[in-house]
């Protein structure tokens, strides 16, 4: 059979309707894998006899009673799945649990089915995605073999990508859970601390450490956080958050709100990626953002602290023992990373507290000025050959925006935005204070719904989303089709009004055109025709409520507010005119067969 679609909306609805059930997907999913041979982006893959328990685990239940039901998912191979060797990249190392890690057990609970445990930097030292050895292999980048794919949670992100499973997870302690997801055209949401719990999970620092969720959708990646979201009395880090207590909840983006930026001159990117950015800030300022300009120098400041003192010492007090017996079973890079917190004094990590505090304090003060913060997820995507000629230098540039967010205790969430010229993946991060995971989450699923981009690598269209509400703050949506459109006479009614341009787009393929006589130089009027009606070119336009009244006061009839349908399927506010009101009006010429109120002026 064809391989369906992994996103969870998609695989639930073959499940309901009987198209599919999990024992086809996965006999579907190990008979690709089959022909894949060798696959660097596993360590362990499941047999058939390893996966029947978790089959068998799912008669008599459905996705109505499950979340995850029969939802095919990877274990980045630094988190414990029972009887399978957990081996953070290390074979000196492994071992074999007799029992799951928490999150795995929840996602099991809930249905999800384990395909295997997928390939990392070693000991998840690394953003890089190259620092594996031999006895694995090093993953290719899932849209370019010859580019990397991002680490520490490379094998993650690759399988996500390729449709291999619906999701996977990762860890992130300097973003590891982001870059990759950057690389690959996925959600990488990396929790606020404490919110997934880390009992079964191999440290890298143990105190700055969670698990990351990469997904195909901002709706897979927040069904997947339910789960895994849920407080651990026997994890030493567990933190308790009741979103619903705080009136958070998922899916209800802010009409209008202010989200910080850093000052380019400290964005750091490159030309593609400066690019990227540029057109992620026009894309929230179009939701309803406005662009707040901040100097990030705590941010950066405090990013630079994370391979200094303590937190290079909690490395190496994560595998000291493996050093000190048997060092080369350790990637090189890693063991020159990591011995370099054998020998610090105490007084130095105080000092790299203090002035992490203090960075703490300035950052808070900062972030506090706006609703959220949008940065760079990283700075440039580099070919194996630069990580081969650098692998020290080239990984710190790429934790320039990534290092400090575990440090001040911050929610990220790595978001696609797009491409470059070159077809690689682009994406930014979305970020703010510990707990605002919804929100952000909330507003990625706001920029997937207008971005439209394909799922991960498979290049399969991503399935329309369910159309939620926006959070009510004043504001309305204003579907216009003639003078007001951006640049022309009349458009200084929304700007003078606080107006602001949310998207060009095209009506439902039901409408058609007219120029009715007055000025300038004509009136529009789009009239609904369910016969011989097509598509308008039309904008939305974002206003604050307390001024449409004036607006609409100077709208001389017969034009009027109404409902629009959009191309999308949603229904907006906008100007329309009554089909029986244009024989009232005087003259009126159909212009419908130019496609909009800019083509038929061009001809005029």
């Amino acid at each position: 059979m064809i391989t369906p679609r992994l996103d969870i909306t998609s695989l639930h609805a073959a499940y309901h309707s009987g198209e599919l059930t999990p024992h086809q997907l996965i006999d579907t999913l190990l008979s690709e894998a089959a022909t894949r041979s060798h696959d660097p982006a596993w360590i362990t893959r499941l047999s058939h006899e390893q996966l029947a328990p978790y089959l068998l685990r799912l008669e008599g239940e459905s996705p109505g009673s499950l979340p995850l039901y029969g939802i095919p998912f990877a274990i980045k191979d630094n988190i414990d799945l029972a009887g399978i060797p957990t081996t953070a990249g290390c074979p000196a190392f492994a071992y074999t649990p007799d029992k799951h890690a928490f999150v795995v057990a929840r996602l099991i609970e809930a249905g999800a089915i384990p395909l295997g445990k997928t390939n990392l930097d070693q000991f998840a030292t690394g953003l890089v995605g190259e620092r594996a050895l031999d006895d694995y292999g090093v993953p290719g980048n899932a849209f370019d073999a010859d580019h990397i794919p991002g680490g520490s949670s490379s094998g993650s992100a690759v399988t996500t990508a390729q449709g291999q499973v619906s999701f996977a997870l990762g860890t992130d302690t300097a973003g590891s859970g982001r870059v990759p997801a950057c690389f690959h055209n996925l959600f990488g949401v990396k929790p606020s601390l404490g919110l997934l719990s880390t009992r079964g999970v191999v440290p890298a620092c143990a105190t700055l450490d969670t698990i990351s969720l990469f997904a195909l959708s901002a709706d897979d990646a927040n069904t997947v956080f339910n789960v895994a979201n849920a407080f651990d009395p026997e994890c030493a880090w567990s933190r308790r958050h009741d979103f619903a207590v705080h009136g958070q909840r998922y899916g209800r983006a802010p009409a209008r709100f202010r989200f910080g930026v850093p000052f380019e001159s400290q964005w750091q990117t490159d030309g593609d990626y400066t690019a990227g950015m540029h057109a992620a800030i026009a894309r929230l300022e179009a939701l309803g953002g406005e662009k707040v300009e901040l100097d990030c120098t705590p941010l950066l400041a405090a990013a630079r602290l994370l391979y200094e003192g303590p937190w290079v010492a909690e490395r190496f007090h994560a595998i000291r023992e493996l050093l000190e017996s048997a060092p080369d079973a350790v990637h090189p890079v890693t063991r020159q990373i990591t011995e370099g917190g054998a020998t610090p004094l105490a007084v130095e990590a105080f000092d790299a507290r203090y002035r992490l505090a203090e960075y703490k304090r300035q950052a808070d003060t900062l972030i506090a000025q706006v609703d959220l913060m949008l940065a760079p997820t990283t700075v440039t995507h580099p070919t194996k050959a630069e990580v081969a000629a650098d692998p020290i230098g080239v990984n710190s540039r790429l934790g320039i925006w990534t290092n400090f967010m575990n440090l001040l205790d911050y929610s990220a969430l790595a978001v696609p935005t797009g491409f470059t010229d070159a077809g690689l993946p682009f994406g930014v991060t979305l970020f703010g204070p510990v707990f605002d995971d919804l929100t952000l989450l909330s507003l990625g699923r706001a920029l997937e719904a207008r971005l439209g981009l394909p799922l991960g690598a498979t290049g399969l269209e991503r399935p329309a989303l369910d159309h939620l509400e926006p959070a009510r703050d004043g504001t309305l949506e204003l579907v216009v089709c003639g003078a007001h459109l951006d640049g022309l006479p009349l458009n200084h009614q929304l700007t003078e009004r606080g107006g602001m341009l949310v998207e060009a787009t095209l009506s439902a393929p039901r409408y058609r055109l007219y120029a009715l006589a007055g000025g300038p130089p004509a009136r529009p009027a789009m009239v609904r025709d369910e016969t011989h009606g097509t598509a308008i070119d039309v904008e939305v336009w974002r206003l604050p409520i307390e001024t449409v009244g004036s607006l609409l006061a100077g709208i001389p009839a017969p034009l009027g507010l109404g409902r629009v349908e959009l191309a999308s399927g949603e229904w907006k506010t906008g100007f329309i005119c009554a089909a029986g009101a244009l024989h009232e009006s005087g003259e009126a010429r159909d212009v419908t067969e130019y496609g909009g109120w800019r083509g038929w002026l061009a001809q005029s």
